[in-house]
C-alpha cells in the first residue's frame, strides 16, 4: 500500500509498505512494483506543479481561458499517470493549449524522462525489444506503438534541428595535434527501392602521440546526391576547425573519387585508407604468385609489400612498378582483372600523394579508417540491418540521428538540454 502526504513546507511525503515474502526474486518484483507506485504518485505531484490555477493567460499576443479540467494519462518511467489538467482556447476557438505540458515539456503523452529512457533504448533496438525490456526489467508494459511514435517524434526533432544546434566539444586534457575527417557507406535495405548506401561520417581528434582524444559521430539515410550528409559534415568541420586551428587536417578515406572531392578542400592532407590497399594487394598477389602450391610464397609477399608500405618511403611506387611488369599471359581472366584493378588503384593515389604511409606512423598518425569502419557497423549495420528489416527514409534518418547522439560522447546529454529548452511559453493575464 501507498500514501502520499502535502506537508506544510510544499514538500511530500510517500511512503510504501511491503509485504517481503517468498523467494528473493519474488521479493524484488514486489520491491519493483512499490517502487513504481512511489514515482507514479511523485511524478503526478511534479506534473501538477507546472499547471495553472485556471486564469487566463496571454500567448503569443492572444488572450486564453481556462475550459474545465480535462483528464488526461501521462507515460512516465514508472507507469502511467493520471491527472487532472487546464485547457485552453481562444475566444475564436481553435486549437487548444495546455500550459503544463508546455511548462513540462512533455514530448508527447510522455514525461521528459521517460522520452528520453525511450529514445535511447530505441536507438539500440527496435520497439518490440524496447516493449520486452521495460516489461522484464522494469515491470513497465507500454504499448508498441507508443514507442514508436514517442522515438519518431524526439528523432524527428534531433535531425530537423541538427543545423541549428550546435554541441559543445569536450574539454579535453591533452592538446589536440591532428584531426581527422573521414567518411564511408553502408547498405541498407530500403523499402520498395533495394540496398541503398546510408553515409558515415566521423571526426576524430588525436594527440601528440597519436593518441584517439574524441570522436563525432554523424549518420544520415540514404539520399541522392548526398547534399544533407554533406551539409551536416561541414558544419561539424566547421565547428571543430574553430576549436582547433592550429591542428594539422588529414582526410582518411577510400579511393573513391567523391570522397576525396569532398574532403581535400577541407584538409592538409589526404591518405588512402590502408586497409583498402591490403585489400587490392591480396587479390593482386594471385597474379604474382598464381600457382596453388605456392601459397606460402604469396602470403609472404603480401605481409612484405604491407611492411614495406608501412616502414619505406615511395614503397607504394615500387611495388607498382612490380604489379605493372607482371607477366599476365598465363593468368586466368579474373585474376588479370584484379592485377589491372590493383595497378589503377595504386596509380591513381600514387600520384596524388596519398599513399605515404611511412611518414604517417612516422609522424604517430592513423593511416586506416578503423574508426570510420567501425562506425558503419555499429552505428548502422548492427541496428538497420536485422533481420527482414527495411526501411523508409523517415524511419532510418531517425535511428541514425538517436544513434550519432548516443555514440558521440557527451551529446546524449547536452541533446535533452536542449530539448528541454524548447517549449511553448506564455504569460500570465
Amino acid at each position: 500500500m501507498t500514501t502520499l502526504t502535502h506537508n506544510a513546507d510544499g514538500t511530500v511525503t510517500i511512503s510504501v509498505t511491503l509485504e517481503l515474502v517468498g523467494s528473493m526474486m519474488e521479493m524484488e518484483n514486489d520491491i519493483l512494483d512499490g517502487i513504481n507506485e512511489v514515482g507514479c504518485l511523485a511524478t503526478g505531484e511534479a506534473l501538477k506543479r507546472f499547471d495553472t490555477e485556471g486564469q487566463p493567460i496571454i500567448r503569443n499576443g492572444e488572450k486564453y481561458t481556462a475550459k474545465n479540467q480535462d483528464a488526461k494519462k501521462y507515460q512516465t518511467p514508472y507507469g502511467v499517470v493520471s491527472i487532472e489538467r487546464y485547457v485552453y482556447q481562444t475566444a475564436k476557438g481553435g486549437r487548444i493549449f495546455c500550459p503544463l505540458e508546455a511548462s513540462a515539456h512533455t514530448v508527447l503523452t510522455s514525461t521528459p524522462k521517460f522520452a528520453q529512457q525511450i529514445t535511447h533504448k530505441y536507438s539500440q533496438g527496435h520497439a518490440p525489444s524496447v516493449c520486452a525490456d521495460l516489461s522484464e526489467n522494469h515491470n513497465r508494459s507500454i504499448a508498441k506503438a507508443t514507442v514508436q511514435n514517442i522515438a519518431d517524434w524526439v528523432g524527428s526533432i534531433a535531425h530537423a534541428e541538427e543545423e541549428n544546434w550546435a554541441y559543445t566539444l569536450p574539454d579535453i586534457d591533452e592538446p589536440i595535434q591532428t584531426v581527422v575527417f573521414s567518411l564511408d557507406g553502408a547498405y541498407i535495405l530500403m523499402a520498395n527501392e533495394g540496398y541503398r548506401e546510408a553515409m558515415v561520417g566521423n571526426i576524430s581528434l588525436y594527440d601528440a602521440e597519436g593518441v584517439r582524444q574524441h570522436t563525432i559521430y554523424l549518420g544520415e539515410a540514404p539520399e541522392y546526391g548526398k547534399a544533407t550528409f554533406k551539409a551536416r559534415y561541414e558544419r561539424e568541420i566547421i565547428q571543430v576547425k574553430a576549436r582547433y586551428p592550429n591542428a594539422l587536417y588529414l582526410g582518411i578515406a577510400d579511393g573513391a573519387q567523391d570522397n576525396w572531392t569532398f574532403l581535400t578542400p577541407h584538409t592538409d592532407r589526404q591518405l588512402l585508407d590502408f586497409y583498402h590497399v591490403t585489400e587490392y594487394l591480396t587479390r593482386a598477389s594471385h597474379a604474382i604468385y598464381p600457382s596453388k602450391k605456392t601459397s606460402i610464397e604469396r602470403r609472404r609477399w603480401l605481409s612484405e609489400c604491407c611492411t614495406q608500405l608501412k616502414h619505406e618511403p615511395g614503397a607504394a611506387q615500387v611495388i607498382l612498378n612490380e604489379l605493372k611488369t607482371t607477366p599476365t599471359h598465363r593468368l586466368s581472366g579474373s585474376i588479370q582483372e584484379d592485377l589491372e584493378a590493383a595497378i589503377t588503384y595504386f596509380t591513381n593515389n600514387v600520384e596524388k600523394g596519398r599513399m605515404n604511409y611511412a611518414r604517417h606512423i612516422d609522424e604517430a598518425l592513423p593511416i586506416g579508417s578503423g574508426v570510420t569502419e567501425a562506425a558503419c557497423k555499429t552505428l548502422v549495420k548492427q541496428r538497420l540491418c536485422g533481420s527482414g528489416m527495411r526501411w523508409k527514409t523517415k524511419g532510418a534518418r531517425v535511428v541514425l540521428s538517436l544513434r550519432a547522439l548516443v555514440q558521440t560522447t557527451c551529446r546524449w546529454q547536452q541533446f535533452w538540454i536542449k530539448m528541454n529548452q524548447l517549449g511553448d511559453t506564455f504569460q500570465m493575464a
